[in-house]
């Protein structure tokens, strides 16, 4: 009997090996299968992460590399702005003092056209003084060289004595009055051939002055045409010139609403609601852009642009008083008068402004010269009517 127990306990030991041999084989079987059979998929798994993550941190610094140079280019376009403002207002400057100049050559040539003209005359004078006297000259020889004593010594009936001085006093009266003439005619004549003569040196250092704001007044143009260049190039696409333009038409637009509050307080100026086709354009040229017509993209033309040469003068519509000049991105140098009753009229793109903030201007006065200010090819003048801050046809107005 205990021989059978001790078989059983063995077989039932042998058994319990064998199992645990069989679970450590499968075990090792499964592990390995694992190993064989998995392994490959893991490997794909992690080498297509391993891509990916790659490819982010490309896609990561190229959008970085983007932002900076965005970034260069937003500085860059911004300094090429300050510049083009800097050109607009050095050529404007200049633009203004060779209006002075101008004006100062017209005045100095109208002096010496004067000063001609009473040298003429005086000449003329001059002429006719001395033919008098030289007759007077003439006469007192003829009646020969007598003196007062002889004359009272001669025996003579005193009476024609008497006549004979009274004779002679007349004749040296007259000569002494016509010698006073001639000379304070040669007094005259000597200070306007003087003042002639200065006026004439005026006229040379003006018309001196005048070239070299001119050679000045072309190279600041010439600086100007590179710096629009530049900003050309920057608006590669149409989508950045729409940028540009939106951010303009902001700018300008919260301008306007700064003034709006500045010119309720003028409760003298009656607008221009019963002016309707009765204004006067403020050039008289061809509308380029009219009123609504596309500008790019959605938008549009809030004003006209006028093709016009360069220095004619913008004239004001109606009178009012300067609520704003000074430059404008975009828009160049600006003038933007308010007419009361919440009617503006702006005027825009100019070569130099001839008024300031708080003059007051009446009907068809110059307040500005026309130009290509704010980054335009061509000269022409932007000019737009607002109501309430909102832009409103021009040609609903003017004629």
């Amino acid at each position: 009997m205990r021989k059978k127990i001790k078989l059983f306990y063995s077989l039932r030991n042998k058994n319990q090996k064998l199992c645990s041999l069989r679970c450590i084989t499968f075990s090792f079987l499964w592990l390995f299968s694992l190993t064989v059979f998995a392994s490959p998929q893991d490997s794909a798994n992690n080498n297509q992460k391993n891509k990916n993550n790659e490819q982010l941190t490309q896609v990561k610094q190229a959008i970085s590399k983007q932002k900076k140079s965005l970034l260069q280019v937003n500085d860059q376009r911004k300094k090429l702005n300050q510049q083009l403002k800097s050109d607009d207002i050095a050529i404007a400057k200049v633009a203004k003092l060779l209006v002075e100049t101008k004006k100062r050559l017209s005045n100095s040539k109208q002096k010496i056209e004067q000063f001609e003209k009473q040298q003429q005359k005086l000449s003329k004078e001059k002429k006719q003084q001395e033919s008098i006297l030289a007759k007077q000259l003439r006469a007192a020889y003829s009646t020969g060289h007598h003196d007062y004593l002889k004359l009272i010594l001669n025996q003579k009936d005193p009476k024609e004595v008497q006549r004979t001085i009274t004779y002679y006093q007349y004749l040296n009266d007259a000569r002494m009055k016509e010698i006073g003439l001639y000379q304070a005619t040669i007094k005259q004549l000597t200070e306007v051939v003087s003042q002639q003569q200065l006026q004439t040196i005026k006229y040379q250092a003006h018309q001196q002055k005048q070239q070299e704001q001119k050679a000045l007044f072309v190279e600041n143009k010439g600086k100007r045409k590179k710096t629009i260049n530049a900003l050309n190039k920057q608006l590669k696409t149409g989508k950045q010139r729409l940028e540009q333009l939106e951010g303009e038409e902001t700018n300008l637009i919260a301008a306007i609403e700064r003034l709006i509050s500045l010119s309720k307080q003028e409760v003298d100026l009656n607008g221009l609601s019963k002016l309707k086709r009765k204004l006067t354009w403020p050039v008289n040229a061809k509308i380029n852009r009219s009123f609504g017509s596309r500008k790019q993209g959605y938008l549009k033309w809030k004003g006209v642009l006028m093709n016009a040469p360069v220095g004619q003068q913008v004239k004001t519509i109606h009178h009012g008083k300067i609520l704003f000049s000074d430059w404008l991105k975009g828009y160049g140098l600006v003038t933007i008068i308010d007419h009361g009753k919440g009617y503006m009229s702006l005027y825009g793109h100019n070569q130099a402004l001839l008024k300031s903030v708080g003059d007051r201007v009446e009907t068809g006065e110059p307040i500005a010269l026309v130009g290509q200010s704010g980054g335009q090819t061509k000269p022409a003048l932007y000019f737009e009517i607002r109501h309430n801050g909102k832009a409103v046809n021009p040609k609903l107005w003017c004629r």
